[in-house]
């Protein structure tokens, strides 16, 4: 897609929320996984990193995160460096299930809420807010082991929500729905994005899932993994999943493909070896 000069001024003069300066990680002083890599996050963006199996995509998320420190180089979030702790503002959901199952679905929702020592009041407050946002209104007595994937994954994002973010980190949160609900929890998300103003950075393998959530689109070569192009997708910030049926959809998905192809194929070739 051509890019959009309107857009690329409004992303210039927002204020950057994430900045990854020539980070690079090495593992075991051996395998040299990520980088250098640069890229800027600017407040209340969607941004998503698609690319071949092995090249990088979580360890990049988990050094923005704080929970790897970079072989070098340095990640800033809101101007102040992020080195082996998560930052205050930021919150994480995984892929796998990460419900307490001993908990009810309410008490999953305010366990961190519980454990900053946030007031009664104010922690009933947030979490019947987001429970009912979530569309869980009617299980907040039940446990995960009553709950669909798709809901028990609602209950780690509303746990994350109602932590009031302003970054939040997603790292392949819908691997295991089958594509239909994969396309419905997006809309749940972008709807949980549109309401927060958060920064959103999300690691997927689906380009689909990549095409409909974006602003941009990082692409990621195989290891080392680095930005070998950055698509802009010029959606509304109100959009939903009926852009998948739109031939501007399918270009986006085309152009995802095109540039991550030849780089799968390297990856493909360096496992078989």
């Amino acid at each position: 897609m051509k890019t959009n000069p309107a857009s690329m001024a409004q992303a210039i003069e927002t204020p950057v929320a994430v900045a990854v300066k020539d980070v690079k990680h090495v593992y075991g002083g051996v395998v040299h996984a990520l980088g250098p890599i640069n890229l800027e996050l600017h407040q209340g963006e969607f941004f998503t990193t698609i690319g071949p199996s092995g090249c990088g995509k979580t360890t990049l998320m988990d050094i923005v995160a704080g929970l790897t420190v970079p072989t070098d180089g340095e990640v800033t979030f809101e101007g102040n460096p992020v080195r082996g702790a998560v930052p205050e503002g930021v919150g994480i959901v995984f892929q796998d299930d990460a419900s307490f199952p001993w908990l009810t679905v309410w008490d999953n929702i305010a366990f961190g809420l519980r454990r900053q020592g946030v007031d009664a009041a104010e922690i009933k407050r947030r979490v019947d807010y987001a429970i009912d946002f979530m569309g869980l209104k009617g299980f907040g007595n039940a446990r995960p082991s009553q709950l669909s994937g798709g809901m028990r994954q609602r209950v780690c994002i509303a746990r994350t929500f109602v932590m009031e973010p302003r970054l939040i980190l997603l790292d392949e949160p819908f691997g295991a729905l089958d594509q239909q609900t994969r396309f419905l929890m997006g809309d749940e998300l972008l709807r949980l994005w549109r309401e927060t103003g958060a920064t959103v950075l999300l690691i997927t393998h689906s380009l689909d899932e990549a095409a409909l959530l974006s602003d941009r689109i990082g692409i990621m070569s195989a290891r080392p993994g680095n930005f070998i192009d950055i698509v802009e997708t010029n959606w509304p910030s109100d959009r939903d999943s009926r852009l998948a049926s739109g031939e501007a959809f399918g270009k986006v998905t085309s152009r995802l493909w095109d540039s991550l192809r030849g780089e799968s194929m390297k990856a493909m070739g360096e496992s078989g070896k």
